[in-house]
């Protein structure tokens, strides 16, 4: 997990171009979604953190975004149902 407080803004560039940076997340909300999720552009700068896979975020105890990631959000959903 890397905050986006901590990581330079041409850094961060590199490593989406690289896809060493695969999804974004809120580490207020504890959410992940995909970079272009409009409900992640709009979050503040000091609450984003970024992820290289579904996989590292779910360690970290986040969930899927419901708007971007509808069908994983349903099956995350669904485990506590």
């Amino acid at each position: 997990m890397i905050r986006h407080t901590e990581i330079s803004d041409s850094d961060l560039r590199n490593k989406i171009r690289q896809q060493k940076i695969r999804l974004g997340g809120n580490s207020k909300l504890k959410i992940y979604g995909i970079l272009r999720c409009a409900a992640g552009k709009r979050m503040k700068r000091e609450n984003r953190v970024f992820f290289t896979s579904e996989q590292e975020a779910r360690q970290n105890n986040y969930r899927p975004c419901g708007r971007c990631l509808k069908i994983e959000y349903k099956k995350w959903k669904s485990e506590f149902i």
